[in-house]
């Protein structure tokens, strides 16, 4: 609309009333719409004494060359702005100076329209014309100029175009009057060539100007003062807002902390800490709950597999805590690959794991999901680019509604899983025969606790006898439990169960002592023989025991025997179990002057490789190799062979389980040195022991002398056997 109007305006330009008086006015308006601005309070309108000159220009030289000026002007008032700091846009500023124009064109074109053509009505002279004429000018002004100002403000507010023009807008409404009044005056004495009323004119418009100018001053500082008291009110709302939101963020922070302490401490009471599984608790109130689902429907089925890693221990002792927690970490990685939704995976604790199967089908589903447990944990662990192997022990239970609490059904897949790890396989499912068996071991566990404080151990001797001169030399003293109701219970039945529970390392030191001492007694009591030798059993479970050489030093110590005297007899296995600090603990042993020998040599790891490094002197033939000599030759051949390794190793040879006078026969031949066994005398209590140390000669003669020559092939064995003798 703006281009519109001022190239219309461009277009029918009076170029012929272009002059001297015309450049004075444009000169004048540009001046005063730079240096004498009012705005108008609580509005972005201004009034400039330049818009009295528009009406001037209006009335002296019609709508073309007013439209031109108005335009001008309000573009140069609004660089004006600019240059003073005010931020206005460019769009702004266009924006303005086309509201101007549109303004002063609708003007004068509804002006003329109504009252004829402004200029002759201006030079006519007539006052109520004049009037009506500054009236309409003004008015037609204030309405097209508040107009767009006014729509422009609405939609950038929330009120009503009524309510923006009726607040901000129709207060401009006398200025305009006034400045359209004022033009008329000069008008009129301009063309009546009236100094005075120029003159009253001017001051009439200066003190307009003025007073309105005071009155808007005292406006603005009025509103200063409002917006100032108003924002200090809003300023110390808001601060209480931001304290209220503040206090109110603290306590939204502080209930998520508690929230997530809750969840943290709720899941961390029922998950493990390494692997984040579930843990017992999780694991037992899931239990209760498909116990209970059980009981509702009746037919509804679950396993329980308790599952342990073997040798974990080992990893974790050689390896570090470290790789142990990685190993465990991907054993519950694993795990949890194998298992559907619906099941369960549970770590219990240190290297036992739980998975409970839901609706479950048949034994034949749980075998097969165990077997591929096995086949999955039997994998290698790549750590460090390091290798590292396991295997894993499974008790199965089938859970149904017969159960009464989860902890029974744990406790049954334990005693399963123990099953399996004694067994070649590497699961076992339960049945009621292992329970009584696990009660029974649990009875013999707790008697055997009252044994060693009751005095019920009792130490029975088997004597050792020199192969070739047929003399005693010494005893293996042999652990005996004389139960007040069982009566005397077999080394089979509770050895055993004292390995497993720790308490062997007690019994072995009571026995260690008792037979101290009765050494001492002997060697007191029998001063013509030669000092007799003692050997007892050591597990290896003492190989953990920090205190063990302090301890055995101090039995020497009180009993007054000899170390050489004593010999301490340690299985392979023992001693394979952790080869680096089972020869240390020997080298301590072998440095006080204790004898010390391999038993059962053969039967348990083959230690070939660590054999040298044990400082032993003696190997102990396993009774097993010693029968099998009876059933043919191939069988002596191994025997044959320990005694030769033994005798190349510069080590003495002691036959355990010597029964016929054939064994006796060859183990002679061979060159074994020492030997026990039924054909000399089972073992005995300490009474019978000392009648065999006054008789230690009595075996001389077990062997007739004719069948003291090898056999050969086709020879007949003549065979004594002990009920014979």
């Amino acid at each position: 609309m703006a281009v519109a109007v001022f190239g219309a305006s461009i277009y029918k330009l009076p170029t012929q009333k272009i002059g001297v008086n015309l450049i004075f006015l444009a000169l004048a308006t540009i001046f005063f719409s730079t240096f004498s601005q009012i705005q108008l309070p609580r509005t972005k309108i201004h009034i400039t004494v330049s818009d009295i000159l528009i009406f001037v220009s209006l009335l002296t030289y019609g709508g073309e060359i007013s439209v031109i000026l108005a335009m001008t002007e309000n573009l140069i008032t609004s660089i004006s702005f600019r240059r003073k700091g005010i931020n206005i846009k460019v769009r702004t500023m266009f924006l303005n100076s086309s509201i101007a124009g549109i303004a002063t064109f609708i003007t004068a074109i509804l002006g003329g329209y109504i009252f004829g053509p402004i200029t002759q009505v201006a030079k006519s002279g007539e006052i109520a014309d004049l009037a009506g004429l500054l009236l309409f000018m003004a008015v037609s002004q204030f309405l097209v100029n508040t107009l767009f100002i006014t729509i422009i403000s609405t939609a950038k507010s929330d009120k009503s175009v009524w309510r923006v023009w009726y607040e901000y807008c129709l207060n401009g409404l006398v200025i305009f009057v006034a400045c359209a009044i004022i033009a008329g005056i000069i008008v009129n004495g301009l063309y009546k060539i009236d100094p005075i009323l120029i003159l009253v004119s001017v001051a009439g418009a200066i003190t307009v100007y003025f007073t309105y100018r005071r009155y808007t001053d005292d406006v603005k500082i009025t509103a200063a003062k409002a917006e100032q008291s108003e924002r200090e009110r809003a300023e110390e709302a808001e601060k209480h807002i931001e304290q209220l939101q503040l206090h109110i963020a603290q306590q939204e922070i502080t209930e998520k902390a508690l929230r997530e302490s809750r969840e943290k401490f709720k899941h961390a009471a029922y998950h493990d800490a390494l692997t984040d599984l579930p843990n017992r608790s999780l694991l037992t109130k899931h239990l209760q709950f498909l116990m209970e689902r059980a009981k509702e429907t009746g037919g509804y089925n679950f396993a329980v597999l308790f599952l342990d890693l073997n040798r974990f221990k080992m990893i974790n002792d050689s390896l570090g805590h470290f790789t142990g927690d990685s190993i465990i970490l991907g054993v519950a990685m694993r795990l949890a690959s194998l298992t559907r939704k619906e099941d369960m995976v549970a770590r219990l604790n240190g290297d036992e794991f739980a998975i409970i199967l839901n609706g479950v089908m048949s034994i034949d589903d749980i075998i097969h999901f165990a077997e591929l447990v096995k086949r999955k944990l039997s994998l290698p662990f790549t750590l460090d680019e390091r290798q590292i192997f396991t295997s894993v022990s499974i008790g199965i239970v089938i859970g149904d509604e017969s159960y009464e609490g989860a902890e029974d059904l744990l406790r049954d897949a334990d005693i399963a899983m123990y099953k399996a790890k004694k067994s070649d396989k590497h699961y076992s499912i339960f049945d009621k025969n292992m329970q009584t068996r696990a009660v029974t071991l649990l009875e013999v566990e707790t008697d055997l606790r009252y044994a060693i404080q009751g005095n019920e151990l009792v130490a029975y001797y088997q004597p050792i006898v020199d192969l070739q001169s047929m003399k005693l030399i010494g005893f293996e003293a042999l652990m005996r439990w004389n139960h007040p109701k069982r009566g005397l219970v077999s080394p089979v039945d509770f050895i055993p169960v004292s390995e497993s529970t720790g308490l062997i390392v007690p019994m072995t030191l009571w026995i260690l002592r008792d037979s101290c001492e009765k050494l001492a007694k002997w060697n007191k009591q029998f001063p013509d023989k030669k000092p007799l030798m003692m050997s007892v059993n050591l597990s290896g479970k003492h190989f953990a025991q920090d205190n063990l050489v302090a301890q055995i030093k101090q039995i020497l110590k009180d009993t007054k025997v000899h170390p050489n005297c004593l010999k301490l007899e340690i299985t392979e296995s023992a001693v394979m179990e952790n080869a680096e600090a089972a020869i240390s603990i020997l080298n301590q042993l072998r440095r006080i002057g204790i004898q010390l020998s391999i038993d059962d040599f053969g039967t348990g790891y083959s230690s070939l490789s660590y054999l040298h490094r044990f400082p032993i002197e003696t190997l102990k033939i396993d009774r097993s190799f010693v029968s099998a000599m009876d059933q043919g030759s191939e069988n002596g051949e191994i025997v044959r062979t320990v005694i030769a390794l033994a005798k190349a190793l510069k080590l003495n040879i002691i036959a355990e389980g010597i029964e016929t006078i054939h064994q006796l026969h060859q183990l002679r031949i061979l060159g074994c040195q020492y030997g026990q066994g039924f054909l000399f005398s089972k073992p005995v209590p300490m009474q019978e022991a000392e009648a065999l140390l006054e008789d230690s000669e009595r075996w001389k003669n077990i062997m007739p002398q004719e069948n003291v020559h090898v056999l050969q092939n086709n020879e007949p064995e003549k065979i004594i056997h002990l009920n014979s003798l």
